[in-house]
């Protein structure tokens, strides 16, 4: 990458809302610069989706000025100095000039200034911390171009201070190392991350949760992963890894990679991972992950292997019983697990190809309709009640058995035996 001195000619930066915005807020001495990850993503060439700004105006200010000017103002985090300007159906969030206070490693008191300097220094990482003024120049107060240009991901100032300020940091720092770093990490940041690990169990879970997500959608998150086991902060977060351990994140990327798979980090996840239901169900649990989350990893955890020689017909059972997408899980990693095995085994490429063929059967599968009802038990003349129930799953299972082939007609004359 060569950094560019302006990003005026980015079409994100000439969009007419942007424009309006800079028109609204750099006059009467006042000024507004877009900041952060809109300004680094652009020097990287990576596209932009998100603008944030930053501003010498206070927040009631920016209000004032906004509805002045018929422009919507939301005060979506008011109380640390963010409005949210919305413009042409697009939303800005705008936030004043400031420095923390006070703050306990959680939540930071916040005080509002108009120094660019300072309030470049109360950001977490230099590449965090360029702006883009009015002009589309560059304002870089912190170092941040260099270690933009060289991949370096460094904490501003003091390490310890910054991580002390927000424990989150912590794994902010292997984020964007995995999204954005090149090479060995900086030693400073290594040692500042592994002196504060134990600090993260005072971190709500939702927040690590989160990160962990963002983390494992990195491109390739592996030597992220590698940093964070030998400080202890994947021990910390993810203790289910410690014996499991991360070297299949590697063979993952590559197959990803090899068969056009799109990253998942919920897959991710279940490579570094034991499949083991109750430390899953505890997982999901610990980390408050959303239901739909949690029920996709139990799934996965609970659903059995399956050998890359089994006919279609045992895997189009497994489907019906666990699911589609719990089988898909087990079958790629155990596609990814032959893939790495196949240069030294040559065994290895034959599972390959049968889990493959599985993947490719199971994606293409429509779950078959059961074809028998309760209410066709009572017309034949059971009586209602807890039986029911029960011969109704006995059939469903001699259907499973016939590889759903069986009939209707010939369910219930089973039935009836």
């Amino acid at each position: 990458m060569s950094a560019p001195a302006s990003v005026a000619d980015e079409d994100w930066f000439q969009a007419p809302a942007l424009t309006r915005i800079f028109e609204l807020l750099n006059r009467d001495g006042g000024e507004v610069r877009v900041v952060g990850g809109a300004v680094r993503n652009a020097l990287m060439g990576i596209a932009v989706t998100d603008v944030d700004m930053a501003t010498t105006w206070a927040p009631e200010e920016v209000v004032e000025m906004a509805h002045a000017a018929g422009i919507r103002a939301v005060p979506t985090g008011i109380d640390h100095g963010t409005v949210t300007l919305v413009v042409e159906g697009e939303g800005f969030e705008i936030t004043t000039l400031r420095h923390d206070a006070e703050t306990d490693g959680r939540r930071a008191v916040v005080a509002f200034g108009a120094d660019w300097q300072v309030d470049a220094e109360r950001r977490d990482f230099t590449v965090n911390a360029l702006y883009a003024d009015r002009d589309g120049a560059i304002i870089d107060l912190v170092g941040g171009l260099e270690d933009l240009e060289t991949g370096t991901i460094r904490f501003i100032g003091e390490a310890d201070e910054r991580v002390a300020e927000d424990y989150l940091r912590v794994l902010r720092y292997f984020r964007f190392y995995a999204h954005y770093g090149a090479g060995r990490p900086d030693a400073a940041a290594l040692k500042a991350c592994t002196r504060a690990r134990d600090k993260l169990s005072t971190l709500s879970a939702e927040r690590i949760w989160k990160e962990i997500k963002l983390l494992l959608s990195a491109s390739d998150p592996g030597r992220a992963l590698l940093w964070m086991r030998q400080t202890g902060v994947l021990t910390a977060v993810l203790p289910e890894t410690e014996k499991w351990g991360i070297d299949s994140i590697s063979g993952l990327v590559a197959t990803e990679t090899a068969l056009d798979w799109t990253p998942d980090p919920m897959l991710r996840l279940m490579a570094i991972i034991p499949p083991d239901p109750e430390r899953v169900r505890a997982l999901g649990e610990r980390l408050r992950m959303s239901r739909a989350e949690a029920g996709r990893l139990r799934q996965w955890a609970e659903a059995p292997a399956l050998k890359p020689t089994a006919a279609t017909t045992i895997l189009d059972r497994l489907m019906y019983r666990h699911g589609v997408t719990p089988v898909c899980d087990r079958i790629r990693l155990a596609l990814v697990s032959a893939r790495g095995r196949a240069e030294a085994d040559p065994v290895a490429l034959t599972d390959s190809a049968g889990h493959s063929r599985h993947l490719a059967h199971a994606q293409g599968w429509s779950r078959p309709e059961f074809p028998v009802a309760g209410a066709d038990l009572l017309a034949s003349g059971m009586e209602p009640g807890p039986a029911v129930g029960e011969r109704l799953q006995a059939l469903e299972e001699r259907w499973i058995e016939s590889n759903f082939t069986l009939s209707k007609t010939a369910l219930l004359d089973a039935g009836s035996d």
